[in-house]
């Protein structure tokens, strides 16, 4: 596929075609510098900066649903503020109010559970696609899942064959992940779902001496402990990767991922070798490929770390 969308446009109705194809239906639809439109399931999320736009992409969603014959249910909408504890649950604008909140999305073949009133985040995170189906194309035989969140990329490993550990302060946000282990008729007899500091868990798993062939490390902007003690990414994402290189098994590879704007590609990739230089460890940095649905620079920066 060849990438045919330039910033502030819907994405052509091949892409969706393909996207059909392929089994995937949770994507972005329009990229504007003012917010943003995605796809999960039958539902549309729209977020915006002001409700002018929020006007204008909801508008556009129906001229841009009829050339591509794309037959929503419901449109929900959410803000984007500039400070993540303003961050509220989307709220419904079109659809019926009575309704379940939750849906089910579905990305090459695997089905996600999306929750529209659980908070900010609805369930999974459209920008790692590429991500988990390297994991499925890779299939590990161990994935260790830091800020696991509701374990995609555990299901992604599981899905190949690998036995999983997922890390999150959040049980709820960890019981959803089993929940989309059920969806896809994954047993989580041989998987494990952690409710702790990915920090202090860390050094624990490398005093037992585990290892793992796949390391996902996508970890928020910020966050909090339940005993206060803070998370803050441009801080502690180098820390995090020396404590990740302990229990990298050798040959493994490594996924940096965030959404802070500050830490681009080339931080990252900086980060990293002064990671395996202070580990005296080899390896190799490689980016994640486009993603057809983004415009260059929209999605998180990615990198993914190769050991030798």
């Amino acid at each position: 596929m060849q990438r045919v969308m330039r910033m502030s446009e819907w994405i052509d109705p091949a892409l969706v075609k393909a996207f059909e194809a392929e089994q995937t239906n949770a994507y972005r639809v329009c990229t504007s510098e003012e917010g943003w439109v995605e796809r999960y399931g039958t539902d549309v999320l729209v977020s915006y900066k002001d409700e002018g736009t929020r006007e204008r992409l909801t508008t556009e969603l129906y001229l841009w649903s009829l050339a591509v014959n794309f037959k929503f249910t419901r449109v929900f909408a959410r803000f984007l503020p500039k400070q993540n504890a303003q961050r509220e649950s989307p709220r419904l604008v079109v659809g019926d109010a009575g309704a379940n909140l939750q849906t089910i999305a579905t990305e090459r073949g695997l089905q996600y559970g999306i929750d529209f009133a659980a908070g900010y985040s609805v369930g999974l995170f459209i920008d790692q696609r590429q991500n988990r189906s390297f994991v499925r194309e890779i299939r590990p035989k161990t994935l260790l899942n830091c800020f696991a969140y509701t374990c995609a990329f555990s299901v992604a490993g599981a899905d190949a064959g690998a036995h999983t550990v997922s890390v999150d302060l959040s049980k709820k946000s960890l019981d959803r992940g089993r929940e989309n282990f059920a969806l896809n008729s994954h047993s989580t007899a041989s998987h494990r779902f952690v409710a702790e500091d990915v920090m202090e868990f860390l050094p624990r798993l490398a005093r037992k001496g585990e290892k793992f062939d796949v390391i996902i490390l996508d970890p928020p902007t910020f966050s909090r402990t339940h005993r206060g003690k803070a998370f803050q990414v441009e801080r502690d994402f180098e820390t995090l990767l020396l404590k990740a290189l302990e229990v990298a098994e050798r040959k493994s590879r490594i996924l940096l991922s965030t959404n802070c704007t500050s830490l681009n590609e080339r931080a990252l990739e900086v980060m990293a070798r002064f990671c395996l230089k202070a580990t005296r460890r080899a390896g190799s940095v490689h980016p994640e490929p486009p993603l057809l649905d983004f415009p260059p620079g929209a999605g998180a920066p990615t990198l993914w770390l190769t050991l030798r």
